[in-house]
């Protein structure tokens, strides 16, 4: 006796609903990566706008024109006259020329001292008896733990006469590593004060002329 043939009917639905289903499936799959590829490129394209845009602040008589990824607040969308501008840059100041972030103020001089300038006048009159060893070249002096002092050591080239000074603070808990403060006076009179961590001490010799070329191409030099 022959096999019905409603069974090969019946087979031949089945494989059909399974392709069905499979298609289905492939196609949503498909359109949820159509998304994703959607949406990266979207951001892409608004991460690239963001590089390209800058900003024009007017501080201390110097006119500085900033990319938009270089201003460390939210602040961007307001433009003109400036009594301080705050920067965040990624320069090569790690171990083996690692980037590094280096916080950046500036100000007009009249809101500055340099570093250089409170060793002679602050720090020196501060130091404790003993040294701290730290990178080749540079003095480690420990402040006495008073006048809001406590935990900062101040280091700096003792052979030059306008030495590099930067004074760091111990991080709270001995969590992480020590941040330093280093403020100079550009020739053009506006005051930078560069935070960074003390990783990038052992780059000291480097560290002017580092941040010397974002500081350029922002004409804040």
């Amino acid at each position: 006796m022959s096999t019905p043939a409603p069974a090969q009917g019946h087979s031949h639905t089945a494989s059909l609903g399974f392709n069905l289903l499979a298609i289905t499936v492939i196609v949503a799959a498909g359109a949820v990566g159509m998304a994703y590829a959607i949406d990266a490129f979207g951001r892409h394209r608004a991460e690239t706008a963001a590089e390209g845009t800058r900003y024009v602040r007017n501080l201390a008589g110097q006119t500085l024109t900033i990319p938009a990824g270089w201003l460390r607040f939210g602040d961007r969308d307001e433009e003109g006259f400036a009594s301080q501008v705050d920067l965040q840059l990624s320069l090569p100041l790690g171990p083996g020329s690692s980037a590094m972030k280096v916080d950046v103020t500036l100000v007009p001089r009249s809101r500055a001292r340099s570093s250089a300038a409170l060793l002679d006048g602050v720090y020196l009159h501060r130091f404790m008896p003993n040294e701290v060893s730290g990178p080749p070249g540079l003095v480690g002096k420990p402040l006495y733990p008073n006048d809001g002092f406590e935990g900062e050591t101040v280091w700096y080239d003792p052979l030059s006469g306008n030495p590099f000074v930067a004074k760091c603070m111990e991080p709270a808990q001995a969590v992480g590593e020590a941040q330093c403060l280093r403020t100079v006076i550009l020739p053009n009179g506006i005051g930078a004060t560069y935070a960074f961590g003390a990783g990038a001490l052992p780059a000291w010799r480097d560290f002017d002329a580092q941040m010397a070329v974002p500081l350029k191409a922002i004409g804040a030099l």
